[in-house]
């Protein structure tokens, strides 16, 4: 009887791991409609455009820029993050938007589902501004348990638009982690960037990305697969709610007296460098196994280049297609380098344990590896290629996001950027070790190594071998 039972339980186990796993094996391949239809042309501009943009490097940067932002809002506010969780930016940002919706802006918020359930369900920080007949905030792909297989379809975007104004875009989450500067146990790393319109006043000119940006959002938000979060007006007269409704007003007050700079007319062009064009790259929206358009398009355009790529990434996780497309790269360009966190350093105990177990692809590839050991996890997302492109966003180099998840990444031409991000990149270069082999460093005198106890050692390992079937969800 017990082994029966113990049959029993094996096989639901199996079968549930199969109904999760399942909608995304086998991996997508590019299709001939894709590689025919896309050109790399449309990452270059040959003068001045529309938008400018400021690099928003530092957590407190990041905050501020939020803030300065929604404050000039005066019709809309888009705001999509991929998790968003109680603490004390989120409460700024929340009382931002609360302010700006008793004003009459209208305030549309897209969170991931499986992290809105973790973090948002039943707190009534959240539903005082879900409640509010200004603000509407949406789930995507809400968790279903009568049908998992659905389960993994993740949105992984980070941004916020204002108006026809500008937006922000990069790849940080909604709270304290990733945000400004309060008491945290411990805090990461990010990159985004700032785009301003410059035409934003002028009715009928669609030339800034900020549409582009503006029309993914709509494509997604109007999914079946995006359900609203508690969003009946009576939640305001809950006893909590009315409680939480209070402190974001009593909050917004404060930000405003403790932060006037933030709050006085702002002159974008002053603060912002020049492109030439802009493009968004987005994976599919769909919450099934994806065909991996922005990996596809982003190694494409490295391909063109003609001395540099330098690849920042929290983790890199690779299939055979990703690691012989890399390999491509490396053949055509003189120079490409791949920064990531090492295993000592990183937040992401899956993620160490692939890259222990398959490092050695990776650096067959023929990229010059270099592993972060700064002290704060690395979570920016980030390529340059030679003197003028950059591409930040979301996007992981690992199958999750190239499989997965939806993804964005601006691909920007300016030259002033590139600069400025060659420079951020290098300083945290400076802080990484060289990896020579699979286990041999060139490690910089003021690089201190964290030391690792043999418990989370032995768990890479274990985690590198039970994991393998399931790479596509790392």
């Amino acid at each position: 009887m017990k082994r029966k039972i113990t049959v029993v339980l094996t096989m639901l186990v199996l079968l549930t791991i199969a109904a999760i796993v399942g909608p995304f094996l086998p991996y997508r391949k590019v299709s001939a409609e894709t590689k025919e239809e896309f050109s790399t042309d449309i990452f270059y501009g040959d003068k001045e455009g529309t938008d400018r943009v400021q690099l928003l490097e530092s957590n407190r940067s990041a905050l501020d820029e939020r803030i300065r932002l929604l404050q000039q809002a005066q019709h809309r506010i888009i705001m999509s993050t991929f998790d968003m969780r109680p603490g004390e930016s989120a409460k700024d940002v929340l009382a931002m938007l609360l302010h700006k919706a008793d004003h009459g802006v209208k305030v549309q918020v897209l969170v991931d589902g499986i992290s809105g359930l973790i973090r948002m369900e039943g707190n009534a920080l959240f539903y005082a501004v879900s409640s509010h007949p200004n603000v509407e905030i949406k789930m995507y792909n809400e968790l279903d348990l009568l049908r998992l297989w659905k389960s993994q379809g993740r949105m992984h975007d980070k941004y916020i638009i204002v108006d026809d104004l500008g937006y922000i875009l990069g790849g940080r989450n909604t709270f304290d982690y990733f945000l400004g500067e309060y008491s945290t146990k411990s805090r990461s790393r990010d990159r985004e960037v700032l785009v301003y319109n410059t035409k934003w006043n002028e009715k009928g000119d669609y030339t800034s990305s900020l549409n582009q940006v503006e029309e993914y959002f709509n494509n997604i938000w109007n999914l079946d697969v995006c359900t609203y979060f508690h969003n009946e007006e009576s939640l305001k007269e809950r006893k909590e709610v009315k409680s939480q409704i209070r402190m974001l007003e009593q909050r917004y007050e404060k930000i405003k007296e403790e932060n006037p700079d933030l709050f006085k007319e702002t002159d974008y062009s002053k603060q912002t460098v020049p492109t030439n064009r802009i493009q968004l790259v987005s994976n599919p929206t769909g919450i099934y196994g994806k065909e991996p358009l922005v990996f596809y398009e982003l190694t494409e355009l490295m391909k063109q280049a003609q001395n540099r790529v330098v690849i920042h990434t929290p983790y890199a996780v690779c299939n055979g297609y990703m690691d012989s497309a890399l390999k491509e790269v490396c053949r055509k360009v003189p120079e490409v380098r791949m920064l990531v966190n090492s295993v000592e350093n990183g937040d992401n105990v899956v993620a160490s344990s692939d890259y222990l177990k398959f490092k050695s692809k990776i650096l067959d590839t023929g990229v010059q590896l270099l592993e972060y050991d700064g002290g704060e996890s690395y979570h920016g997302k980030s390529i340059l290629i030679d003197d003028n492109i950059s591409v930040i966003g979301s996007y992981n180099l690992d199958l999750r996001s190239t499989y997965v998840d939806t993804e964005l990444m601006l691909v920007i031409d300016s030259r002033p950027l590139n600069q400025e991000l060659r420079g951020a990149m290098e300083t945290l270069e400076t802080d990484s070790r060289i990896v020579v082999n699979r286990d041999t460093y060139i490690t910089p005198e003021h690089v201190q190594v964290a030391e690792v106890p043999v418990w989370k050692k032995t768990l890479w390992g274990f985690l590198g071998i039970i994991l393998h079937p399931f790479r596509v969800m790392i």
